[in-house]
């Protein structure tokens, strides 16, 4: 069984989706940094919702896979799965960066 998929379109869309959290996950840093936790907060959630839209995407062709489907993938699905994976990890450590000024800015 074999699935025409647009690779190009989901391709675009993950780096997109994910680029846009990476930069909202490194001004949550720096908005840490200025002691401004709220608005760290805030960006981050908006990262986090950017994220569920690109993890989401790159989801629906794991599961077609997994489904059965016959998936031949482009150069560009894989840049647009390195963009997601190397976000997740700067997400993460962005949380991690704005619990550590926060400890350190409250002394």
């Amino acid at each position: 069984m074999s699935t025409k998929f647009n690779f190009e379109e989901i391709s675009f869309q993950i780096i997109a989706y994910a680029g846009e959290a990476k930069g909202l996950a490194i001004s949550a840093i720096g908005e840490a940094k200025k002691n401004n936790f709220e608005e760290a907060q805030n960006l981050l959630k908006k990262a986090d919702e950017s994220m569920i839209i690109a993890e989401k995407t790159h989801m629906d062709i794991i599961s077609a896979e997994a489904a059965g489907e016959t998936i031949d993938f482009k150069v560009l699905f894989m840049h647009a799965e390195d963009q997601l994976l190397t976000t997740q990890s700067i997400m993460l450590l962005a949380k991690e960066f704005i619990d550590l000024y926060k400890l350190v800015l409250k002394k």
